[in-house]
């Protein structure tokens, strides 16, 4: 059995079943106060040599651009086993992931750019290579949600809304990116970077990454249900319809 095949009699009952799990849905409330306890109770209010509280909305900042990442990750995934098979739950997935994707891009952007007017002194910063390429991310994810949204039900729309996705795609980890590729202004890496000035409190930082993945599980699968519930009912009103048709024929 080929890989594409498996990922259809396997994978997709097996992603169904874990995006509808109530588990998700206890897990994200878990962790979400878990998130709040740390981060107000633990976590170090002092970064780049400035001490204070708008500081904690880094945990936050950090964890939503990684689940960005993640969704976006997804929706590419999504587009190109699309391509691949044409299974509609993959384009459900890749959709649903792009726009919980955006919309954690859309307060990536807001919460740095609070946090950045205080510590930096500045709401935004045009030389700084991580906001440049994370707001072309934001509208290349802007362009895919309207090119799916004018498409309805066109195969061939979806199609090229799918290439688009996978081509798009190329914008996030060259973003993530960014800071070791060229000289950044205020996004200085610090994973591996022995001179950042940033002091993050780790256990806090993980419990924060992990709740907002959790968040974007949880949106996610409710977005792929809609879309499958949507597709059932459309089905069921043109197969009643078509009956109706039919019926009336036949009286004629």
């Amino acid at each position: 059995m080929s890989v594409l095949a498996r990922l259809e009699t396997r994978g997709i009952p097996s992603l169904r079943a874990l995006l509808r799990s109530n588990v998700i849905k206890y897990l994200t409330l878990l962790a979400g106060v878990a998130s709040l306890g740390s981060v107000f109770g633990m976590a170090s209010d002092s970064m780049y040599g400035v001490s204070h509280k708008i500081n904690l909305i880094a945990y936050w900042h950090i964890g939503l651009a990684t689940a960005a990442a993640v969704a976006l990750t997804v929706t590419f995934l999504g587009c190109a086993l699309y391509l691949a098979t044409e299974t509609p739950f993959w384009e459900f997935l890749a959709h649903s992931s792009g726009e919980v994707g955006f919309l954690m891009v859309t307060l990536t952007l807001v919460t740095g750019s609070v946090w950045g007017r205080v510590i930096w002194n500045s709401w935004w910063e045009w030389t700084d290579i991580r906001l440049v390429t994370f707001l072309i991310i934001w509208f290349i994810y802007a362009g895919y949600l309207l090119i799916y949204s004018a498409g309805g039900d066109s195969a061939s729309l979806k199609r090229i809304t799918s290439v688009y996705g996978i081509i798009g795609f190329v914008t996030v980890p060259l973003s993530y990116l960014s800071t070791r590729l060229w000289t950044p202004t205020f996004h200085r890496p610090t994973a591996g970077n022995p001179d950042t000035q940033a002091t993050i409190t780790v256990p806090a930082l993980l419990l924060s990454i992990a709740a907002l993945l959790l968040v974007y599980l949880y949106l996610v699968g409710s977005r792929v249900q809609l879309r499958e519930l949507k597709r059932r009912v459309d089905y069921a009103r043109r197969d009643r319809s078509l009956d109706d048709h039919a019926m009336g024929k036949g009286g004629e």
